[in-house]
């Protein structure tokens, strides 16, 4: 399974299943195959480009915080509010954040967006290999009602999540790249095996146009692909 903030996680990994020896190992694990997101960091740079230079970014499911600095070192002059469950995992972004000289700039909040105290709307946001988790659809459009909820209007949302119709040619196509890519990161043929296995049911894959309209029933008003890596899909949103 993908985990959150590119980087990837095993299938039995969900949000909150990090002691503090796997999130500080977390980063380490998959770097060899983080080039996968460097695009995608890249791309969100761009889209975000154009705020306000006391910009306020809310990153929902954190994780060890990949996406936020990229975008801190960017753009000096923002604040960023990282929203994780895991305890551990938002440990090890303070601990990055601190040795960075970010940390500042900073709030870490524990728990899920909905446990957020309410605050003034913010400018963006991320949601990076999240949303995939939450297997209700009437959740799911529920988790991207509580972004849009917490964003100015028209504000951008960079989102991230594993895409497909499983049962497509196009899939029969990418799945054996997909577990070369795993295997390349370091993970064992039986990790491997549990990951693809968990495509069908660990985590809500759809195809990408049907994401779209989820997140464009979340509360936005427009939901654009705009990057893809295999599974991978990114898009762009704006607040209604």
């Amino acid at each position: 399974m993908v985990g959150k903030h590119h980087t990837m996680s095993t299938p039995n990994e969900s949000p909150t299943h990090f002691d503090e020896d796997r999130a500080a190992g977390y980063d380490e694990r998959f770097n060899r195959i983080s080039v996968v997101m460097d695009a995608l960091h890249l791309l969100a740079k761009l889209w975000f480009t154009g705020l306000p230079e006391n910009a306020r970014v809310l990153c929902v499911g954190a994780g060890t915080g990949a996406e936020l600095f990229p975008l801190a070192d960017a753009f000096p002059g923002w604040t960023f509010t990282l929203v994780d469950p895991a305890g551990p995992m938002l440990a090890q972004c303070r601990r990055k954040a601190e040795s960075a000289g970010i940390a500042d700039r900073c709030t870490f909040h524990e728990g899920y967006l909905d446990s957020l105290p309410a605050t003034a709307p913010f400018d963006a946001a991320t949601s990076i290999l999240v949303s995939h988790f939450v297997l209700e659809r009437d959740k799911r459009i529920a988790f991207f009602r509580e972004i849009a909820d917490r964003l100015k209007s028209g504000a951008p949302l960079v989102s991230a999540d594993l895409c497909s119709d499983m049962d497509s040619p196009e899939f029969a196509t990418l799945i054996p790249a997909w577990t070369n890519l795993l295997k390349h990161s370091g993970q064992d043929d039986k990790t491997v095996e549990s990951f693809v296995e968990a495509l069908r049911g660990g985590v809500d894959v759809v195809p990408p146009q049907e994401l779209a309209s989820l997140i464009r029933s979340g509360g936005f008003s427009e939901s654009t692909l705009f990057y893809q890596s295999l599974l991978i899909h990114g898009f762009i949103s704006r607040r209604g």
